[in-house]
């Protein structure tokens, strides 16, 4: 009975969430309703017994809307993204499209004969889903992404010009002196 009206609490938040990403007129105010239709999905998903993907749904959103946040108080002309702006041009269109969508995919939902389970469910659903997803590539994927990582670190330390202590000299000493200017030493 508790998953089921969590289910459809988080159902309801998802849906309503982003229907508001349509509604509210800043984008500050769209990026957090888009992030908490985001949460309420990654609730979903952990609620049907998917931990792995539903935890790496919660890290990427959270992590992608405060980057975007950032930006928008760092880059946008009005405060923060608060002033009033329009998120969309073509309003009608985009909401009946919007709406279209969710009847049809709410009605294929309901009125599809769903297969039933053949066999168990895996003892382990995330290597599972690894091994269905990637097949006998897995090890190769996992030093993919290692190494891709490795190389955005790598890249990032070599093109900066100078390191954190530079501006206290070879011996870590002394007043702080920025040599690039405009620095926190000065």
């Amino acid at each position: 009975m508790v998953q089921t009206v969590l289910f459809w609490v988080l159902a309801v938040a998802a849906v309503g969430l982003g229907f508001l990403v349509f509604r509210l007129d800043s984008m500050a105010r769209v990026t957090f309703a888009l992030l908490g239709s985001f949460l309420a999905v990654a609730g979903l998903v952990l609620l049907v017994g998917l931990g792995y993907l539903g935890v790496v749904i919660l890290l990427m959103m959270i992590i992608e809307m405060v980057v975007m946040a950032v930006f928008m108080i760092m880059y946008m002309m009005n405060p923060a993204g608060l002033m009033p702006m329009a998120m969309f041009h073509n309003k009608a269109g985009s909401m009946s499209i919007a709406v279209g969508t969710f009847v049809v995919l709410s009605t294929g939902i309901l009125l599809v004969d769903w297969p039933q389970r053949r066999g168990t469910a895996p003892a382990d659903p995330t290597f599972a889903l690894g091994e269905a997803l990637m097949g006998p590539q897995m090890l190769t994927m996992m030093t993919l992404g290692v190494t891709l990582f490795a190389t955005i670190v790598a890249t990032v330390v070599l093109s900066t010009g100078r390191g954190r202590y530079d501006r206290f000299g070879d011996d870590l000493r002394g007043p702080a002196d920025d040599p690039a200017g405009g620095g926190v030493g000065r």
